[in-house]
């Protein structure tokens, strides 16, 4: 049994906004147990602790591709889909050894970078070379990432992912075999598989895209998945990403993704749609009326050149963010973006602010959001929530001349992971785990 811990800052973020000189008292189960006013002379555990960012979108083992394939004979016309055949040939080749390497470095990452929890989305299921049809195989790649999560320490839900289809009427290519199943039961008989293997965590399901899962699997899906585990199991899904997807979807459905989406499915709070860049607005409202979650991964959308979301429209507390291809990895510079890219979309500032400034709301948004995505008590440092936070240093560089008034907007306009000085997830203080040697040597078997 642990015993109840005591963590005191001269500031905290709550839900209903900024404290000052509280104590957070952390039960056994790692939950806050009570938020008091510190005593008198109380020693600081820090200046000012915000509640970790749950990562809503990752694919730990792309950490591995940051940086190659930027050199390109076709300057300008390099895109989303060139850069997906460089990630199949990546993911043809990782093993779980690498694959555990590789999700180590960048779950270690995320841990210094703002992150406490992370929902991945996890679709590299069989082994190398090995069948794509055999329902007993398929957990090696994800214990991997598993282990890797409990070795340093981050929050984890696992979406094992759907993939069927290689697009719209098509079968799926070679390339994608390794993601492959064969249909819903053999796909739910892995879900079953994988619980188990993650009893402190959580599992949902995540048919991959529309292009990828048949529309008629949807509904079966889903209800596999809550007799399996339970009704509100996290649903995830990639929709509207590159305009060539939803315009193969209205050529074969009549309609884009979100839509067929909705017509198949309850659309509702349970469902978190990553991505969405090119839903149109009735698409945009839907997700808004029937309580959607939004996942927006601005360095990932940036990188691939997918677009920009008028995120203006969901406002800053719907919208979870997520490190997607962990290209690189930085709670604060996807906050940064997701609000730069509203000001050039609409050529105007303080795009997603309001009478807290920038800073608050986004962070705060970002919290209470991916909470939602991940379907874990990550939602804010208050009772009842697990004690996931990340520490501020008053000398950080980005808050000088600052003070706490205008701390969180300086942090968002000019931060970045080295303004963090502790990480602690469940009450426990995350120690620095030396993950770039075996990171290394995985990257430099794989890629040129």
């Amino acid at each position: 049994m642990r015993a109840m811990q005591r963590y005191t800052f001269r500031h905290i973020l709550t839900p209903d906004g900024m404290l000052h000189d509280r104590t957070l008292t952390v039960g056994p189960d790692g939950r806050i147990a009570a938020i008091e006013p510190s005593a008198a002379g109380a020693v600081l555990d820090g200046w000012l602790a915000l509640p970790g960012i749950p990562n809503a979108h990752s694919h730990a083992f792309q950490r591995a591709l940051a940086g190659f394939g930027e050199a390109t004979n076709a300057p300008g016309r390099d895109s989303f889909w060139s850069w997906r055949e460089a990630m199949y040939r990546l993911a043809l080749r990782v093993t779980p050894e690498q694959c555990g390497a590789i999700a180590r470095h960048a779950f270690a990452e995320m841990l210094a970078a703002g992150y406490t929890s992370v929902a991945e989305f996890h679709y590299l299921h069989h082994l190398p070379e090995g069948p794509v049809d055999d329902g007993a195989r398929g957990t090696e790649m994800a214990a991997a990432v598993i282990e890797a999560a409990r070795a340093v320490g981050i929050r984890l839900t696992l979406l094992p992912t759907l993939y069927v289809t290689g697009g719209f009427g098509r079968e799926a290519q070679p390339e994608q075999r390794r993601f492959l199943h064969a249909s819903v039961d053999q796909y739910l008989g892995l879900v079953a598989r994988l619980r188990p293997l993650l009893p402190d965590g959580r599992v949902g399901v995540a048919p991959h895209s529309l292009r990828a899962v048949p529309a008629e699997l949807l509904a079966p899906l889903v209800a596999g998945a809550r007799a399996l585990l339970g009704a509100d199991a996290p649903l995830h899904v990639h929709v509207a990403e590159q305009t060539a997807e939803v315009e193969q979807c209205r050529a074969a459905h009549g309609c884009g993704p979100i839509a067929l989406l909705a017509r198949h499915v309850e659309l509702d709070t349970r469902w978190s749609l990553v991505h969405a860049t090119h839903a149109d607005a009735r698409e945009r409202a839907l997700l808004r009326e029937r309580g959607a979650n939004l996942v927006v991964c601005p360095i990932t959308e940036a990188y691939l050149g997918d677009g920009l979301y008028p995120v203006e429209e969901q406002g800053s507390a719907g919208i979870a963010i997520g490190s997607d291809s962990n290209c690189r990895i930085d709670a604060l510079a996807e906050l940064r973006l997701l609000e730069y890219g509203a000001r050039l979309r609409n050529r105007a500032r303080a795009q997603l602010a309001d009478e807290r400034g920038l800073g608050a709301p986004l962070w705060s948004g970002a919290v209470a959001a991916g909470a939602r995505a991940l379907g874990q008590p990550v939602a804010g440092l208050a009772v009842g929530q697990l004690a996931d936070l990340v520490v501020v240093d008053e000398r950080a560089p980005a808050l000088a001349g600052h003070g706490i008034a205008t701390a969180l907007d300086a942090l968002l306009i000019n931060g970045s992971a080295r303004d963090l000085s502790a990480t602690i997830v469940g009450g426990r203080r995350c120690t620095s785990t030396d993950t770039r040697a075996a990171y290394d040597a995985a990257v430099r078997e794989l890629l040129p």
